[in-house]
């Protein structure tokens, strides 16, 4: 299995990072529509899902999550994952972004279904900052 490169050559995403201070491979500004379908792989290389989507917070002008789906197979049975932006690296010379967790996180992740979407689910900030903590990271509107 190949290994991926260590966090400091992977790019962090981070949306309040302005295009002056971009560093690192791949560009500073891209369309959400680029990004979708990359594969996100864990640091030993494997594939934990695909990027289905990306939800921008509009209050906040920023992106919260990379919604990633996996398991199922033609989308039956697959799981979606909101998956925290701060989280997130990435390998712009793989089309991949990187998580730095092990498959079986995925075990007791917070997830959805393709039709409960989490503004669906048991009500709004709870939720939200569930799904940061379970990441390890800061919830994106507060600095």
């Amino acid at each position: 299995m190949a290994t991926l490169p260590a966090d400091d050559t992977a790019t962090r995403i981070d949306s309040v990072q302005s295009l002056t201070e971009a560093t690192g491979p791949g560009a500073a500004l891209m369309s959400a529509s680029t990004l979708t379908g990359f594969n996100i792989v864990n640091l030993a290389g494997e594939t934990l899902g695909d990027v289905e989507e990306l939800m921008i917070d509009l209050a906040h002008g920023t992106v919260a999550y990379a919604v990633m789906s996996s398991g199922g197979f033609l989308g039956i049975g697959e799981k979606l994952f909101a998956i925290p932006w701060r989280a997130l690296r990435l390998d712009s010379e793989r089309r991949a972004f990187v998580l730095d967790v092990q498959k079986s996180h995925f075990d007791n992740a917070p997830g959805f279904e393709s039709t409960h979407w989490p503004t669906q689910l048991n009500g709004g900030e709870a939720w939200h900052r569930d799904v940061h903590d379970y990441y390890q990271t800061p919830v994106y509107w507060e600095k």
